[in-house]
């Protein structure tokens, strides 16, 4: 089960920024929903 749960964070699609659209470098699976450039604003 636990090889399940794997495979699925690794086929995660790249997260977005919210604010701009831009593909967010980071963890999928953070919690983060905006990019540093718009995180600074």
């Amino acid at each position: 089960m636990i090889e399940n749960v794997v495979e699925f964070f690794k086929n995660l699609p790249p997260k977005q920024c919210v604010t701009c659209g831009e593909k967010i470098e980071e963890q999928h699976e953070c919690y983060g929903s905006k990019c540093e450039s718009c995180n600074e604003l």
